[in-house]
């Protein structure tokens, strides 16, 4: 078997990379090689008052993500993010955004984009109704399968 040699270089562009498009991580492969870059991100619904890690550090407190949230992510109406990226309410800064809460909406109408590896991706509205919540900030990370928002 051969040795597996690691190439630091090339780890921490990958490490950069992710701090850079706020993915949550990146994994390549080369034949029979693969490397698995991942670092931890710590969801929060709202600012949290006390002292602030270091920008980079490793979060070693977990925050417990709002119930609203949590809750939102079973109901049948919500509509969920299908990547990990960063999500946008409007399609470029200062324009306004897709849509507010109390708008009705059609099917495959775009509600939100989320820029993922500088691509930005349209999220469509799954169904036509009427958007009762928007569970996200503008600019805001998001995971994959996170509730952006809800149209029932």
């Amino acid at each position: 078997m051969a040795k597996f040699e690691m190439d630091t270089e090339f780890i921490a562009k990958l490490a950069k990379l992710l701090e850079e498009t706020h993915l949550s991580e990146i994994e390549m492969a080369d034949g029979d090689r693969k490397i698995r870059v991942a670092r931890q991100i710590v969801a929060t619904a709202a600012p949290v008052a006390g002292p602030m890690a270091a920008p980079g550090a490793p979060a070693s407190v977990v925050v417990p993500v709002a119930a609203a949230a949590t809750d939102q992510g079973t109901n049948p109406s919500a509509v969920k993010s299908p990547m990990v990226g960063t999500a946008y309410l409007s399609p470029e800064p200062g324009k306004p955004v897709f849509v507010h809460v109390g708008d009705k909406v059609a099917a495959g109408q775009t509600v939100v984009i989320i820029e993922a590896m500088k691509t930005f991706n349209p999220i469509k509205a799954p169904k036509a109704g009427t958007v009762t919540q928007i569970l996200i900030e503008n600019a805001q990370p998001v995971e994959f399968g996170q509730p952006l928002m809800i149209v029932e």
